[in-house]
């Protein structure tokens, strides 16, 4: 069993403290006590499901994710996919492990999601509608002159996802330009370039 920390409260001893995030021009303050973090990428979501199957089907072929083998201590029902740098980590649902409640129909960009960066908008909408996944697609900051295209979608379980050419806009930061970290090809965990099961190319 983990530890869990309660001593600075759920939000940490920052959350109470006010006016702490300001205007992005006047950043300065927000990052005083901040140390430069050891933290390399986003390794993995974790979801609960109500069915783990359903969701393996649906991450594989909507999104082209990978099943790869679980360690052996993880003794409850799940599965780990992994593409594109990140890891998608499936958790079967019960009396005892409750998803959040989430409207399994309505398409809001505004919800909680999470976003794949695209370089083919065009092939990613044909696909969805090739297995009748039902979308939500706009067109943002093109005043700018750098249009963003999005396309947003549920999994079986109704979280949100949201695929976007993103790479379009530049990021400008706020004040730390030497705090930002880019990923690197050493954050991906090492890969058994054998096929164990399925119809996988390795050799």
């Amino acid at each position: 069993m983990g530890e869990e920390c309660k001593e600075a409260g759920a939000g940490g001893r920052h959350a109470e403290e006010e006016g702490l995030v300001v205007d992005p021009a006047d950043s300065s303050k927000l990052y005083e006590d901040v140390p430069p973090m050891p933290l390399m990428a986003l390794n993995h979501i974790s979801r609960l499901c109500k069915s783990v199957d359903a969701s393996v089907r649906f991450y594989v072929k909507a999104l082209g994710f990978v099943l790869i083998h679980r360690p052996p201590a993880l003794d409850f029902s799940g599965a780990w996919l992994f593409n594109y740098g990140v890891g998608i980590h499936l958790v079967q649902r019960d009396d005892a492990r409750k998803a959040p409640d989430v409207n399994p129909g309505e398409l809001d960009p505004m919800d909680n999601h999470i976003s794949f960066q695209c370089e083919d908008m065009g092939m990613m909408e044909r696909r969805l509608r090739e297995m009748r996944i039902r979308y939500m697609k706009r067109t943002i900051n093109e005043d700018e002159g750098s249009p963003i295209d999005q396309l947003f979608f549920k999994d079986p379980d109704g979280f949100m996802i949201e695929i976007c050419n993103c790479e379009n806009l530049e990021l400008v930061p706020a004040g730390a330009l030497g705090r930002l970290r880019l990923p690197r090809d050493r954050h991906n965990p090492p890969v058994r370039m054998v096929d164990h099961g399925g119809d996988g190319d390795g050799e």
